[in-house]
């Protein structure tokens, strides 16, 4: 079972009841939804994204929100485990024979370690495997880094159409400037439009860089694992493939 990161529940409550709080005490929570207020601002941020960036990022921007609630397991302790795995890998392809690794797919959750390990019980070249891995990595890399720009391009334009909102709210105002009736109603879209965008660049901004911690952890082990399986195709003995990929643990806890 895959475990949530309490860390951004509380974060994501804690920006929820702070917003809720101050809204309520200013006797202004009845103001807080607004249709044409989101159309303007989601309606347009969603439409911006969609020129910046191509579908193929676009499908997997809902996707990283799973991610950003579960995200994988890259800590200290799941990269010593995945350490510990490899070297006993090391140890059975050295005592029984590379080709016997095959038996042990099946039982491997890690996608980009069966494929390491079926390159290598295919018995492909060390050029071969070290390139297709690094290839893998290059585009995971590059997918992962288009999709947490995206939430950084829709942080950067939600302000900006809430600002048009408050424009079109004032112009529709000074239209109307003998009704006052009109008036409220006016001057509550403008003022709508600009929370609705300020709100939303604060909740983008924070997913984006979550998105790229992950990500570098993600590359981070996907390195490690890597070098793993280049070194079981040596024939290093677990201790020296033990010393290779402890130095990952160290740039995964500079990184943090």
């Amino acid at each position: 079972m895959e475990k949530m990161d309490k860390m951004t529940i509380i974060g994501l409550v804690a920006i929820l009841l702070t917003i809720l709080y101050v809204l309520a005490v200013g006797n202004i929570l009845h103001m807080l939804f607004n249709p044409l207020a989101l159309v303007i601002v989601y309606g347009g941020t969603f439409s911006a994204t969609l020129i910046a960036y191509p579908w193929s990022v676009i499908k997997e921007i809902v996707p990283s929100l799973r991610i950003l609630l579960f995200p994988s397991k890259h800590s200290d302790k799941d990269m010593e485990d995945k350490i510990d795995y490899l070297a006993s890998l090391a140890e059975k392809a050295r005592r029984d024979g590379i080709e016997t690794l095959s038996g042990d797919i099946p039982k491997m959750e890690d996608k980009f370690l069966v494929h390491g390990i079926q390159m290598l019980v295919d018995g492909l070249e060390h050029d071969v495997i070290k390139d297709n891995l690094g290839r893998e990595i290059f585009y995971t890399r590059h997918n992962q880094q288009k999709v947490s720009g995206a939430f950084r391009t829709m942080a950067t334009v939600a302000p900006i159409f809430g600002l048009l909102g408050t424009l079109m709210g004032i112009v529709e105002m000074l239209r109307n400037l003998s009704n006052p009736a009109s008036m409220g109603a006016a001057m509550s879209n403008a003022v709508t439009a600009t929370f609705y965008g300020i709100f939303s660049a604060n909740v983008f901004i924070p997913i984006a860089t979550k998105l790229t911690d992950h990500s570098e952890r993600d590359i981070i082990s996907k390195e490690m694992i890597a070098e793993g399986i280049m070194s079981i195709q040596q024939g290093d003995v677990p201790l020296i493939l033990r010393k290779k990929l402890t130095a990952f643990i160290m740039a995964h806890i500079r990184q943090k």
